[in-house]
């Protein structure tokens, strides 16, 4: 009798302790006491949640094109420099990028969704009036977010551009053969942590903050990079004070929850999207670097075979940073807004 209750109390704490280390702690909310301050310009979302944002480029009244920028991983509202400022002025371009939920000065959500982030876009654009349509770009897991844009908001939609965006290895048009092989050309830390978010999300904050194997390499900053983007990000300034912006409230809603909602069940496959410009009143540009490291190549040339009507740009000698090659910023902007003029 009392070994089967010393086994049952044993038990017990084992469920107590698992609980414990898997559960997330409660995110240090911005604004809230013992949170981050404000230090920038919110709106108030349809659930309550706060939007942090920053314009850039001429005045809204003035401008002739509005784009909406979705920053990338570990990125933040801060960074949104995609052409230089003479380029913007020339072109009368308004540009407002955002703290994703989660990240920076950003509310998180924990319904965080594809759906969700494009409805958040569509009502920062709203209340910041914009007007009926404008343009959306993304950076890498923000290019993914695009995606979400033209599935859900294309009616908004002036024109779209991906660059070097996150694919997921579990979208169901990719042939099977096609995406376990370059999913197996990851790190095997990459690999193990995409299995947890896509299978087992629950286990996403225990998985990259234990201490027995690796966690996600865009976490530990050990990303698999190629010799062009080695040398992009050894000239970036101000990286740690950056990622300390972007994980103030927590590295669970912004970096975790990241990766559930980028590589767990898909809400969609973006290969099953409709031309949203079928009279060509926009366009969607898609940028890559086959030197990328992180998102293959093969599988971004498989996705714009599918989708024949995205106007597809392979840069030879570029990798994921491709942004940062000489020239490569106007490049991105004229190609988006030239069909407009």
């Amino acid at each position: 009798m009392l070994q089967t209750i010393i086994a049952v109390l044993l038990f017990i704490g084992l469920l107590a302790w698992l609980f414990k280390v898997i559960r997330p702690p409660p995110p240090r909310i911005c604004g809230f006491p013992g949170g981050p301050p404000i230090t920038g310009p919110r709106i108030k979302l349809r659930d309550g949640r706060h939007l942090a944002y920053k314009e850039h480029g001429v005045p809204k009244e003035l401008a002739k094109y509005k784009i909406v920028l979705v920053h990338g991983f570990a990125s933040s509202r801060h960074e949104a420099a995609i052409a230089t400022a003479e380029a913007v002025q020339e072109r009368r371009v308004y540009l407002v990028s955002f703290d994703r939920p989660g990240y920076g000065e950003s509310d998180p959500d924990p319904k965080r969704s594809f759906l969700s982030v494009a409805l958040d876009i569509e009502e920062l654009a709203d209340q910041l009036e914009l007007g009926s349509k404008f343009y959306v770009m993304g950076f890498s897991i923000g290019g993914q977010v695009v995606w979400g844009c033209l599935n859900y908001i294309s009616h908004r939609l002036a024109g779209a551009a991906l660059i070097a965006p996150v694919i997921n290895y579990w979208w169901r048009s990719f042939p099977s053969n096609l995406s376990t092989e370059e999913y197996y050309q990851q790190l095997v830390e990459d690999q193990w942590a995409l299995r947890v978010a896509h299978y087992i999300p629950w286990l996403t904050y225990w998985w990259n903050t234990q201490k027995f194997f690796p966690c996600a390499s865009a976490i530990s900053g050990r990303a698999k990079l190629s010799p062009q983007d080695i040398e992009i990000v050894s000239k970036l300034e101000n990286r740690q004070a950056q990622r300390e912006y972007v994980t103030q409230q927590g590295e669970f809603e912004s970096f975790h929850r990241e990766l559930m909602i980028a590589f767990g069940k898909c809400e969609f496959d973006p290969m099953d999207l409709k031309n949203p410009f079928t009279h060509g009143e926009g366009s969607v540009h898609l940028w890559h670097g086959v030197e990328d490291a992180i998102v293959p190549v093969s599988l971004q040339r498989y996705i714009v075979e599918k989708l024949p009507w995205i106007h597809y740009h392979e840069m030879p000698d570029a990798g994921h940073f491709l942004t940062f090659a000489d020239g490569m910023k106007e490049a991105i902007l004229k190609a988006l807004l030239i069909g407009d003029e």
